[in-house]
C-alpha cells in the first residue's frame, strides 16, 4: 500500500474508509476477530497481518493452546481445499498422461 498511498491516494482512501466501516459494524468480540484475522492472513501468506493478528489475539486473552489450534486449523483447511482443487484440475490424469491435454500453457 506505500506505492498506492503515493500514486493512487484516493484508493488507500477508500481502504481506510472500509476499515473504519468494518470496525463500525463488528459483531464479533476481538478474540474471535483476530483468530478470522490470523487464519486469513496465512492464507494469504501476508507476515506483517500474521504477526499483527497473533500479537492481536494474543492481546485480546488467546492463550498458545487456542494460538496452536488456529494454526493448526487453517493449515488443515488450506491442505483439504489444496487437495480438492489439485484433484479437480487433474482429474483426466489418464489423459493428461496419454497427452490429451489441451492447456493455454503449450503454444
Amino acid at each position: 500500500m506505500r506505492m498506492l498511498a503515493e500514486f493512487f491516494p484516493e484508493f488507500t482512501a477508500v481502504m481506510d474508509n472500509m476499515d473504519a466501516l468494518l470496525a463500525s459494524k463488528n459483531v464479533l468480540d476481538e478474540k474471535t476477530f483476530q483468530f478470522i484475522c490470523l487464519a486469513l492472513s496465512i492464507k494469504a501468506r501476508s507476515k506483517p497481518c500474521v504477526l499483527k493478528h497473533f500479537k492481536g489475539a494474543l492481546d485480546a486473552g488467546a492463550t498458545m493452546e487456542e494460538l496452536s489450534y488456529i494454526l493448526a486449523l487453517t493449515m488443515r483447511e488450506a491442505a483439504g481445499a489444496d487437495d480438492c482443487w489439485t484433484h479437480d484440475v487433474i482429474g483426466e490424469w489418464k489423459q493428461i498422461v496419454l497427452g490429451g491435454v489441451n492447456c493455454e500453457c503449450r503454444k
